[in-house]
């Protein structure tokens, strides 16, 4: 059992002057699709995460000092990379259940659906 946040929390943190990271792990013809637009978004992509491990994570997410929200298609691969994180030593990251499918259906449909 991994952290998760609902989409409805992610929003309010994303209405919120909170420091954090969201971790898009989606491929990036993916995001051509359906995007989050917010600073604090960081985009790193599983397959890349699969090939450089840690070190495709830039490094506030690497410094892990603030809170890292894992966001995907429909949560599947985002819960795999907050399980991968959890067994590098990661303590403050969250896998965003639903993923970006259910933000725009519950949150805000503008960004879209693929």
């Amino acid at each position: 059992m991994f952290p998760e946040i609902t989409v409805t929390d992610l929003a309010e943190k994303l209405k919120s002057d909170e420091k954090f990271i969201l971790l898009d792990v989606r491929e990036l013809s993916e995001l051509e699709r359906a995007k989050i637009t917010d600073s604090r978004l960081q985009v790193t992509p599983m397959s890349r995460l699969a090939q450089e491990g840690v070190k495709a994570l830039s490094e506030s997410v690497q410094s892990q000092k603030i809170p890292v929200y894992v966001l995907c298609h429909h949560g599947n691969r985002s819960k795999q990379v907050t399980g991968w994180l959890a067994q590098q030593g990661y303590k403050n990251t969250f896998n965003v259940h639903g993923g970006i499918d259910e933000y725009a259906r519950k949150v805000d449909s503008s960004i879209g659906f693929y």
